[in-house]
């Protein structure tokens, strides 16, 4: 055999016997994914649900990476800049997603830096007040603003945030005024609705809905497009104010330049599992709403989303100051 020959073979071989540490198919190792977060929270909590999942499935374990701070752009800074091979993924939210990028000066473009994969889950705020408030609706809390102008606290877990987003939208639409007061989380804002020294708030329904329960508080509307299964006897605040939605949304990303053959693989798993009837219900039970969606369908909702809130925080004049 000649030097040439020999050459030509001893290459070949070697990229035989090398193939296999790239051309194993995915995933071959644990996969990250980033929770904009801290643990137990509830995108946390879905998040983990969904890892595991995936863990049973594929058989790799899918690390929880808990990234809190900054409203969330620290975990999307992480997401966007990580090495798009699959290996990081992200389980982001409505608000790190959309409103952080209209009201900060954000170190990522969520439609240019990060991949669409799937919708996870819903989770509609609710509407909710001290029980000495004389309103027991959505309808009858805009009559005593109106009555009342100026005179009555809408609490929410700091300017810019969703719940802020869903007391301007309620102003807006429901044509009434009253005070935003802003607190530093939506702990103490829930707190002092608790105690009355707030009358109303906006904030997620697993967060509440045991205060409703014991009376401590009064739920007066949820801000999905329709009733919650977790509480199916307080009306969407939509049946009295067409178009009102305020919703916390959870969805799954991929730094930009991932493989569509990856994002594809990693929708399908999900979009199965969401299917799921049991797998459902978990999320149910934890205040979610299952919800999958398409990658395109996923990029869709996200631009209809930022150009709603967008008009939502220009018509309010929210400004964060820097």
């Amino acid at each position: 055999m000649s030097h040439h020959l020999f050459t030509t073979a001893s290459i070949a071989t070697l990229a035989l016997l090398s193939a296999p540490a790239w051309a194993q198919p995915y995933p071959n190792r644990p996969i990250r994914i980033v929770v904009p977060g801290t643990a137990g929270s509830a995108n946390d909590f879905t998040a983990r649900a969904i890892s595991q999942r995936f863990t049973d499935a594929w058989g790799q374990q899918m690390v929880i990476d808990n990234r809190s701070g900054a409203g969330g752009i620290i975990a999307h800074e992480i997401a966007a800049k990580a090495n798009p091979d699959g290996y990081t993924l992200i389980f982001s939210t409505s608000a790190g997603l959309v409103i952080n990028p209209l009201l900060h000066k954000t170190p990522y473009d969520s439609f240019r830096d990060l991949a669409p994969i799937s919708l996870g889950s819903i989770n509609p705020q609710m509407l909710f007040s001290h029980p000495s408030v004389a309103a027991k609706n959505v309808a009858e809390l805009i009559a005593l603003a109106k009555a009342k102008p100026g005179q009555l606290n809408c609490a929410s877990a700091g300017t810019g945030t969703p719940n802020h987003l869903g007391c301007e939208l309620l102003k807006s639409l429901g044509g009434i005024n009253f005070v935003h007061v802003p607190y530093k989380g939506s702990g103490p804002g829930v707190t002092d609705v608790v105690g009355g020294q707030a009358q109303f708030m906006f904030n997620s329904i697993p967060a509440v809905l045991p205060l409703v329960k014991s009376g401590k508080l009064r739920g007066l509307g949820v801000g999905g497009p329709k009733r919650s299964p977790a509480a199916p006897d307080i009306p969407a605040i939509a049946e009295t104010l067409p178009g009102f939605e305020c919703v916390n949304w959870y969805a799954m990303l991929a730094p930009a330049g991932t493989p569509p053959s990856i994002i594809n693989k990693v929708n399908a798993e999900m979009v199965k599992m969401i299917a799921d009837p049991p797998f459902a219900q978990r999320l149910l039970d934890m205040g979610s709403e299952p919800l999958s969606s398409t990658p395109a369908g996923l990029a869709a909702h996200m631009r209809k989303e930022s150009d709603r809130w967008d008009k939502v925080i220009k018509s309010a004049g929210i400004k964060i100051e820097r």
